[in-house]
Parts: structure tokens; C-alpha cells; sequence
């Protein structure tokens, strides 16, 4: 049975990403520009440009770590609700970020792109 705390739920318990400043989520969300892109890339070396995407391999020395790395980029990815293709192939995790309501890439691709290879790094270590 809901409760009338659970029926009065505001947008922001709801979605916990409604409390974000709005300004900052309008700037996530827009498309870059080729000049943008090219700036974002530099501060993602490993990663690049596949037309609308921007893509990164990583290599794990077995398959159970590579396991573990997409469990974490799957976390990562619902809690800033921004999901890459992720591609497993052995020791191989292949992952390609874009952003289709925007029609191509944003900064939202290239700080998760970041946050992506901070986990890598923290698992190497």
C-alpha cells in the first residue's frame, strides 16, 4: 500500500538528478562543437573520435577483472543515468559514449569518458 509520503514524492526525490542546477544540466546536455570536441578529446587522450561517438579499450589480464570493470562502468553509468555501448570480449572491454538527445557529443560524454578511465586506473593499482 503507498503511503501519502510515497504519493507526495517531489520531482526531485523522484529523479535525483532534478536538483542539479539547471544551467549546468543545459550544459551537459548540448551538442559540441568540432573545435568543443577536439579540446574534450585532449582531456581523454586514450579515447577517440568514431564519428558521433568517442570510443576507449581497455585491456585486463583476465577475464573476471574485465567482468568487474563493466559491473563498475554499469554503476557509474545509472547513477549519472548516461549509458555507454559497452562491447566485452575476453580481456577486452570496449566502451563508446555519445549523446542522442543532443544528436552527437557533449561534455556529459567526455566527464563520464573521464570518470571511465579513473576506474580503470584505480583498478590497475
Amino acid at each position: 500500500m503507498l503511503s501519502a509520503r510515497t504519493a507526495d514524492w517531489s520531482a526531485a526525490e523522484a529523479n535525483p538528478l532534478a536538483t542539479r542546477d539547471r544551467e549546468e544540466e543545459m550544459a551537459l546536455a548540448e551538442r559540441l562543437t568540432d573545435a568543443e570536441i577536439q579540446a574534450a578529446l585532449a582531456t581523454v587522450p586514450e579515447w577517440r573520435l568514431e564519428e558521433k561517438t568517442i570510443g576507449r579499450r581497455y585491456r585486463f589480464g583476465s577475464f573476471m577483472d574485465a567482468v568487474g570493470f563493466v559491473n563498475r562502468v554499469a554503476e557509474v553509468a545509472e547513477r549519472r543515468n548516461h549509458h555507454p555501448f559497452i562491447s566485452l570480449d575476453y580481456k577486452v572491454v570496449t566502451l563508446r559514449l555519445t549523446s542522442w538527445h543532443a544528436g552527437g557529443l557533449t561534455q556529459a560524454d567526455f566527464d563520464e569518458a573521464a570518470e571511465f578511465d579513473r576506474l580503470y586506473e584505480g583498478m590497475r593499482n
